[in-house]
């Protein structure tokens, strides 16, 4: 970008044995060059996508198995963050980074990549103070909402879940987890097909799914199906999701050994998998608008801002900007902290101009040094 980032209004991962591209628990190798496959060549006549990246502070650190992260309204930058495998929810000042526990989340069954993962706040916070929350049970992944009351005391902050959808399949891999209210205040919810390839392919199953519903769990009007939450089908293992200015539907998708995606989701779109992996000729499916090998991604959580999909990398220990023209990229991704934070898990912006990194170090399959897991602020210019 050649101007500095300005955000007005913003809304808000591998083989079967892991959450990213291959073999996930290998890192990166030192020398990889970071660079993605596949992707169109940059129009000629198009602006050039610059933008630098930099890490400007750390507003927390010392976070264990974090996952979800979301801005709580009215506040001055304050932020929601779920550890995966602790099921608790615990607050964090925007300015100090001081943390709050909210509570723990009864009914969490962590265990390899389930637990307490999503996060998401109610469009009408201001009147209902409900959470959300995806998580892992002991029979499946389901969504609840608690109500957050901040009088109380710390840690028994959260009230009792209210399940608002259940019966999503778990597995020890590929649960998906990412939870987010779209610009029409519906729920949207990303699944994995739980290692169960075939389940992606069958609109009967929750697995392997984008989902889309009220904000009480029922089916949204204006579903591809009328009577179901599935808005699109055929995914491996969804953990990002983001709308542009123009409320187009981002999300990013694990891919196997070949590449990971990021795709535009059309209502009712199938996106291939397990008969496709990246981009491909068969008209069956939708193809993905970027890709990258599985080494260099892992794609978790993304965000949009000022003209770009945001993505941050597992495996691939990176955060990447796709600078977007319309549905289509405008250029080729670009690469970004290379290496130096670790495993990278969430990415988040908000209005004010502010942009949250999630590191994610603690969760098994990184290399934990003093201080991990960390919220880190980035300046973009």
């Amino acid at each position: 970008m050649t101007a500095v980032l300005a955000l007005s209004a913003l809304l808000l991962a591998g083989c079967s044995g892991g959450d990213g591209g291959g073999t996930e628990k290998e890192k990166r190798p030192a020398s990889s060059p970071g660079k993605s496959g596949g992707n169109p060549s940059p129009d000629p006549d198009a602006p050039p996508a610059k933008g630098e990246v930099k890490v400007a502070g750390t507003l927390t650190e010392n976070l264990k198995s974090p996952w979800g992260l979301a801005a709580l309204p009215g506040t001055e930058g304050d932020l929601l963050v779920s550890s995966r495998d602790e099921g608790t929810i615990t607050r964090i000042d925007g300015k100090s980074g001081k943390k709050t526990a909210l509570g723990s989340v009864p009914g969490v069954a962590p265990g390899g990549e389930g637990g307490l993962m999503g996060l998401a706040v109610s469009p009408d916070y201001a009147s209902d103070h409900m959470v959300y929350a995806y998580f892992t049970t002991e029979s499946d992944n389901r969504i609840a909402r608690m109500l957050y009351d901040e009088k109380k005391p710390a840690g028994q902050q959260l009230g009792a879940p209210d399940t608002v959808f259940k019966g999503i399949p778990k597995g020890t891999v590929h649960n998906g987890g990412r939870i987010a209210f779209g610009p029409d205040k519906m729920l949207y919810a990303g699944t994995g097909e739980t290692g169960d390839t075939g389940l992606a392919q069958d609109k009967k199953s929750f697995g392997g799914k984008i989902l889309r519903m009220t904000p009480d769990g029922r089916p949204a009007e204006g579903n591809p199906d009328s009577g179901s939450v599935v808005y699109s089908y055929g995914h491996r293992n969804v953990q990002g999701l983001a709308w542009d200015r123009a409320k187009r539907l981002w999300a990013a998708e694990f891919g196997q050994d070949t590449w990971d995606e990021l795709n535009l989701i059309k209502p009712g779109g199938n996106y291939g998998w397990p008969e496709a992996e990246g981009k491909g000729d068969d008209e069956r499916y939708v193809n993905p608008v970027a890709q990258w090998r599985t080494e260099d991604a892992s794609p978790s959580g993304i965000a949009w801002a000022e003209g770009s999909i945001w993505m941050a990398g597992l495996r691939g220990e990176r955060l990447w900007r796709i600078p977007l023209d319309g549905e289509k990229a405008l250029a080729e991704p670009q690469a970004f902290l290379e290496g130096e934070h670790g495993r990278l898990r969430t990415v988040l912006t908000e209005s004010g101009g502010k942009m949250w990194l999630l590191t994610n170090e603690t969760d098994s399959r990184g290399t934990p040094e003093k201080g991990d897991d960390r919220v880190l602020r980035l300046e973009v210019k």
